[in-house]
């Protein structure tokens, strides 16, 4: 097979992990630049109103994301498990129904998301009348693309379950240059204010979709299927969604958790709004390196699981918290220090630019509690027992919405309980998650067997 070479199952763990992880974070680096440009651009030209528009979409758009991501990364494992034990006949066989699974369901998503969007925003997230029309019109030009979304999506999981971590980083690269100068033509240039923002979202998923499509097929003769052989395989799906659902089951949660925090946000006025969504955009920098770690340490347990290493599982584990730890370190302190100049970039008014500052000096402190045990979600999620990164990701997440409803008006943290809750939500999730580690329960049905993934 043209792709053995790439397995992580003999060698240095560290080295393993590194090397796979950093395309996956400067993937993610990327895209986070973006994400950032693209709030600048839109609050600079299109004004508060349209920035809080975009942002206030987050919480709804990430559901779908979820989605794409959960269930890929799910086929991802079985694709994983598969190459881990050498067999090329189901790495093929589940590579090719995870494609038209993934396809299916972006289509319908787009469709479900069109459709629900107004009493979702309207109800659910509690959108300012102000900017509820602006809402609308992004998330539903934007939801047009989450057919290109998905499709990129189990691509990307497919490569890294053979060892192929910098594709995505390549993907990415022509996906963010192509938004940023669309975004500067639509948004700034022709003043189509966020339906250009939108739009140039749209195009570039399309992109990246079409580039991981054609890079997959040329690269890896495997992975060159007819049209004939996307087929509807019940066992395979089984297989994906056995290990996917509770994966985009845990994002999900994440996301109306996040819908009621936002809900919360949105209570006081658009000023919190606004600085919510910068604060949030400059938190996933503080956040790459563990969550990058947690995708390599999925793939990297899927592989060895599949070989039958668990004490090479363990110490890889131990070896990719160390490294987690470190570089959220760095980050954060950067991110702490010149909060000040950060927020400046973003046009806002006095007001959301305090709130700003302040929200991101407390999560640089907070979220490296996060670096300590969110890589071992990716442990579970590649030994099979992705159920319980999604019961720890709801504990911790209700936790937070919790205090964030108790508190918000209470004298001692009041507003600021909206960058506060993590302590109380993260903290809580760190002691399950290491309880869960150190009792080795997590060991039990990690290898992979004839029939697909044991769980017991």
């Amino acid at each position: 097979m043209a792709i053995q070479n790439r397995t992580m199952t003999s060698g240095s763990p560290w080295k393993h992990i590194i090397l796979f992880s950093l395309p996956v974070l400067v993937g993610s680096l990327l895209q986070q630049l973006y994400n950032t440009v693209d709030t600048i651009i839109v609050g600079r030209y299109a004004g508060e109103a349209a920035l809080s528009a975009v942002g206030t979409t987050g919480s709804f758009t990430f559901l779908f994301l979820a989605i794409a991501i959960g269930f890929s990364g799910g086929n991802g494992v079985v694709v994983a498990q598969y190459f881990g034990a050498g067999d090329e006949k189901n790495v093929r066989s589940n590579a090719s129904t995870g494609i038209l699974f993934l396809m299916v369901l972006g289509l319908i998503s787009a469709v479900v998301g069109i459709a629900v969007s107004r009493p979702a925003y309207e109800h659910l997230v509690s959108v300012p009348e102000s900017f509820l029309d602006l809402t609308l019109i992004y998330f539903r030009i934007y939801a047009v693309g989450l057919i290109f979304q998905f499709g990129y999506n189990i691509f990307s999981a497919i490569l890294r379950a053979v060892g192929d971590s910098a594709a995505t980083l390549y993907f990415l690269l022509i996906s963010s240059i192509l938004n940023i100068v669309l975004d500067l033509w639509f948004v700034a240039g022709l003043d189509m204010g966020v339906a250009g923002a939108a739009i140039a979202t749209d195009i570039s998923q399309a992109a990246s979709f079409a580039a991981a499509y054609f890079y997959m097929r040329r690269k890896y003769p495997i992975f060159r299927f007819g049209l004939n052989e996307y087929r509807w395989n019940g066992s395979s799906i089984s297989k994906t969604i056995k290990v996917g659902f509770p994966i985009s089951l845990q994002l999900i949660v994440v996301s109306f958790g996040l819908t009621f925090i936002q809900r919360a946000v949105n209570g006081f006025g658009q000023a919190m709004t606004a600085s919510f969504t910068v604060g949030q955009r400059i938190e996933m920098y503080i956040n790459l390196p563990f969550n990058a770690l947690q995708t390599t340490l999925a793939t990297y347990a899927g592989q060895n699981a599949g070989a039958g290493k668990i004490d090479r599982i363990k110490k890889g584990a131990r070896q990719t918290i160390i490294i987690s730890f470190f570089m959220t370190m760095i980050i954060a302190a950067l991110v702490r220090y010149y909060a000040g100049n950060i927020v400046a970039l973003f046009g806002l008014s006095d007001r959301a630019a305090e709130y700003c500052i302040a929200h991101l000096r407390t999560v640089a402190i907070i979220n490296i509690v996060l670096a300590m045990y969110i890589p071992l979600f990716g442990l579970y999620q590649g030994t099979g027992h992705s159920a319980f990164p999604m019961i720890v990701a709801c504990v911790a997440l209700g936790m937070r919405v919790l205090v964030t409803y108790l508190l918000r008006y209470s004298p001692f943290l009041g507003h600021t309980i909206i960058w506060w809750n993590g302590i109380f939500g993260f903290s809580l999730g760190f002691l399950i998650t290491w309880s869960f580690y150190i009792s080795g329960k997590w060991q039990k049905g990690a290898i992979l067997t004839g029939n697909g993934v044991s769980e017991n």
